[in-house]
């Protein structure tokens, strides 16, 4: 159990560190005065810092590295 979660988080972190975040379209109102309704689609955009890739990279080799091996 403790190498698949340590794969898990090194494959995490790797992404992480690639992909240091993304964007995403959203309808919004704008008007709603009774049947008029006007909608505009808003970029948002979702970012995270690369040092936290690198933790849960480093974090999953730990938890490979630590884990006894069944055999």
């Amino acid at each position: 159990m403790n190498r698949t979660i340590g794969i898990v988080l090194i494959v995490v972190g790797a992404v992480m560190l690639i992909w240091t975040g993304f964007t995403y379209t959203k309808k919004e109102k704008i008007v709603d005065a009774g049947p008029i309704q006007i909608s505009a689609d808003r970029q948002k955009t979702v970012n995270w810092p690369p040092y936290l890739g690198g933790i849960l990279l480093i974090g999953g080799i730990v938890i490979i590295a630590t884990s006894k091996k069944i055999s």
